[in-house]
């Protein structure tokens, strides 16, 4: 089949739009399928559609069901999509009813769709290939990761502000690695790392470069205040590195109802005690490194080529 896969993230975009919509052409031409990466559809010729973002891809989801009502329409909905868009704005809601089937990257956001949505919805989690080689955590630091652009969705300088209450015993130093998207979030970005000594951004790197930082790191740090399913976090599981996140629907449904390392979102506060309780509490911090490793098979590449095998033969 010839499968058109629309993201908005534009093709030089780090985001995780872009990163998804790479991996799945990947598979799915693993799969022996012809596809096409487009900001938008613009009438080509294909078999299915699989367009992620229900609002920002709203007209090419129009075009493609009214050019081709027969065929199938695959929407792939993002954090943005299932905890805001789709509860307030007509073009999100618009693009749900005309899809076949939603693909969810974790499987709490089926609780946001309508009843009579939820027998569309598909569940396929991110997989991760961890990058190759042995990479140990530096000596002498305990060293967190935080691995996302600056957004304000990121509440990205949140493990920074954390980090400045914490005891002078402590070891713990912030690696930042993610683009300032606006120049504020760069100024702020800047200051926040003169000042702290804790801190260090990074800025923007490539994936394999990140990847690299992330597993040598004793923890990942999640601070968003919504996801759809964090990338991050599945790499984090890839790589054998604990995570520490925000208490949100889109890490619940990776992690747990019940996984230990949960703070409330935005509070500074409970983060800096739970970053305390991990670097100095061995048995806490072997709990969520076990808990993790334990999830390795949800982020398997055979798995999610397995997922997207199965949901084109059920179409």
């Amino acid at each position: 089949m010839k499968i058109c896969l629309v993201t908005p993230a534009p093709t030089y975009s780090r985001k995780g739009n872009r990163v998804t919509a790479l991996r799945w052409a990947r598979i799915l031409r693993e799969l022996g399928h012809r596809v096409v990466i487009a900001e938008e559809y613009q009438g080509e010729r294909c078999d299915v559609l699989v367009a992620l973002h229900a609002r920002r891809s709203h007209p090419s989801i129009v075009r493609f069901r009214h050019k081709h009502p027969e065929l199938p329409l695959i929407l792939a909905l993002t954090g943005t999509d299932l905890y805001g868009d789709i509860h307030t704005d007509a073009s999100a809601q618009e693009s749900l009813e005309m899809a076949d089937r939603f693909i969810l990257l974790q499987p709490a956001g089926i609780e946001e769709l309508s009843d009579h949505l939820r027998h569309k919805a598909w569940v396929i989690y991110q997989s991760i290939t961890a990058p190759p080689g042995k990479f140990s955590p530096k000596k002498g630091i305990f060293e967190l990761c935080v691995l996302g652009h600056l957004r304000p969705v990121k509440d990205p300088f949140r493990t920074a502000m954390a980090a400045r209450r914490l005891p002078l015993s402590s070891r713990i130093q912030v690696v930042h690695v993610g683009g300032a998207l606006t120049d504020d979030m760069r100024v702020q970005a800047d200051t926040e790392a003169a000042a702290n000594p804790r801190y260090r951004w990074l800025g923007e790197l490539p994936r394999w470069r990140a990847l690299r930082v992330l597993a040598r790191s004793r923890v990942l740090v999640l601070t968003s205040q919504m996801e759809g399913g964090a990338n991050v976090v599945c790499e984090a599981i890839a790589c054998s590195v604990p995570v520490i996140s925000s208490r949100i629907s889109g890490s619940i449904g990776l992690l747990g109802e019940d996984y230990p390392g949960y703070f409330p979102t935005e509070d500074t506060q409970a983060l800096r005690d739970l970053l305390i309780r991990v670097e100095t509490d061995t048995a806490f911090y072997d709990t969520l490194k076990t808990w993790c490793e334990g999830l390795k098979p949800i982020v398997d590449p055979n798995r999610e080529r397995q997922s997207w095998k199965c949901l084109l033969q059920d179409l």
